[in-house]
């Protein structure tokens, strides 16, 4: 099988892999799979040291033993740093109708930009409660309108 072949079919089987941290995305929406290799499938955990890498190596490793890949081995790659930038477009519309509001494109460059929109009510009324949300890449919002609190993907 050609290696761009071999990538399709990779990414086409690990777009079924959740992030077990927010199971409504899969790991290929988060933007953790980086490259897929004849030999080997890189990723890249949303930050260093974050405590469901282990969980997306083991799903990861799950689907692609399922799928006859037990041959390519899975590296991880701290450099580059993973950027909530490589969240897909449509990763990003599944975590609004998840109730997480996702940092717009292109926020991790401009880290100055706050404007979070309310993933429920749409509002642009809303405010930080805590910089730690349910998991430690997210933060705690509130909207303003609505009254209900929401996680937010910090930017990075």
């Amino acid at each position: 099988m050609s290696v761009p072949a071999l990538k399709d079919e990779v990414l086409a089987v690990l777009a079924g892999v959740p992030d077990p941290e927010v199971p409504c995305i899969s790991v290929v929406e988060l933007g953790i799979v980086r490259e897929v290799r004849a030999d080997a499938v890189v990723i890249t955990p949303t930050y260093t040291g974050c405590p469901a890498t282990q969980a997306i190596e083991q799903g990861i490793r799950a689907a692609l033993d399922g799928h006859g890949f037990r041959n390519l081995k899975i590296e991880t790659a701290l450099a580059p740093p993973w950027t909530t930038d490589w969240i897909s477009d449509e990763g990003r519309e599944k975590l609004r109708a998840y109730g997480i509001a996702p940092p717009p494109q292109g926020a991790a460059k401009n880290s100055l930009r706050e404007d979070v929109a309310c993933p429920r009510c749409g509002s642009a009324r809303t405010e930080e409660i805590s910089r730690f949300g349910s998991t430690p890449c997210k933060a705690l919002h509130r909207c303003l309108d609505c009254r209900e609190p929401f996680d937010r993907f910090k930017c990075h």
